[in-house]
């Protein structure tokens, strides 16, 4: 492994409402629900967050919106781990241009390999940066919220920012188990008193969705991963939040949740998937959350989500880990079809 690649590995994302599914060996299959096709959305934090743009992008027809804490803009690595470090990290090299992501954006959709800009521009955008962030430089959140104004049809009325000064790199949770909101580090869900996940869901799906209040009820379920990735570097299984009323066939919303470096569940075990706040608004509003997860493996020990081409081809000259031929974007986008019933897995 390369010294570039050494500090690669060093990158961070990184109310329970549910009853939790006793861990087995051989986790079930995802299921099929009653999603309704125009409420799904996509979330991540730091390398998942560049995940989740990256599927944003790609599939916006699906992904109608979108919640991004502590990354910075879509394409920024541009395929160049040399990038990835050190103008979408930090900006020691100084920041990506954006001027030449609006090309590379450009490129992709004369090629297909992207959605539309109609498409695009009706998207709902949520963008959330601690000022105290030292893995992921603020500027680079700034960069990603000017590149959305520019896609949207209405910036002022669909993308909303928001800024914690004193929070360092993670997901902002309003709990006093989590880490010190200056301080950081594992399992990187800061106590800030911010409840992120209800703030990102409030604005992706409506400010009257319904508070949790405890009372709600649903299931934490593991699933088998195989039949989506075929060997790319995810985990065997991933997880599933499903409301009981969903569970039973009611209509329901989905977001697709994605963490951190860091921050798996072979890496931190169940915390992220049980400790987000996420599962308990989903709980009190209808709203399915599948977390899928990346395993931790040579080329990337610390299990961040591929957002500068580690899992693509390494013959490849351009690879496309951030348009729809991306595995680890075709795998992610399987499962929401599968979970949606849109598609078979496979």
């Amino acid at each position: 492994m390369n010294a570039l690649a050494v500090v690669a590995a060093s990158f961070l994302v990184a109310l329970p409402a549910t009853v939790l599914a006793e861990p087995s060996t051989s986790p079930a299959p995802l299921p099929v629900l009653n999603i309704e096709p125009d409420t799904i959305s996509v979330m991540g934090v730091s390398s998942g967050g560049y995940m989740a743009t990256q599927l944003a992008v790609a599939w916006p027809a699906w992904f109608s919106g979108l919640a991004v804490f502590a990354a910075g803009p879509w394409g920024c690595a541009q395929g160049t781990l040399s990038q990835a470090l050190m103008r979408c990290m930090q900006t020691r090299f100084g920041p990506p241009d954006l001027e030449s992501l609006h090309q590379r954006h450009a490129d992709y959709q004369h090629a297909g390999r992207v959605g539309t800009p109609d498409e695009l521009a009706k998207q709902r955008v949520y963008l959330w940066h601690g000022g105290q962030d030292d893995v992921v430089d603020p500027q680079l959140g700034t960069l990603l919220a000017n590149q959305y104004r520019g896609w949207l049809s209405d910036p002022e009325t669909q993308l909303k920012t928001a800024h914690s000064p004193l929070a360092a790199h993670g997901w902002p949770v309003a709990s006093s188990t989590a880490a010190d909101c200056s301080q950081g580090g594992s399992p990187y869900l800061l106590d800030c008193g911010v409840d992120g996940a209800g703030q990102a869901l409030q604005w992706l799906y409506g400010s009257d969705l319904q508070s949790p209040t405890g009372e709600e009820r649903g299931m934490l379920m593991p699933f088998d991963q195989f039949p989506f990735y075929d060997g790319h570097r995810l985990a065997e299984q991933g997880y599933v939040y499903v409301p009981k009323v969903c569970e039973e066939g009611a209509s329901c919303a989905l977001t697709v949740a994605l963490h951190g470096c860091d921050m798996s569940a072979e890496q931190i075990g169940e915390t992220f998937v049980r400790e987000s706040g996420l599962n308990a608004w989903a709980a009190a509003n209808r709203i399915v959350v599948l977390y899928p997860q990346v395993e931790p493996s040579l080329p990337n020990p610390k299990a961040c989500w591929d957002w500068w081409g580690y899992d693509e081809s390494s013959w490849q000259r351009d690879p496309l880990y951030d348009s729809r031929q991306g595995r680890q974007v075709q795998a992610i986008k399987a499962m929401v079809d599968h979970l949606s019933g849109l598609a078979p897995a496979g």
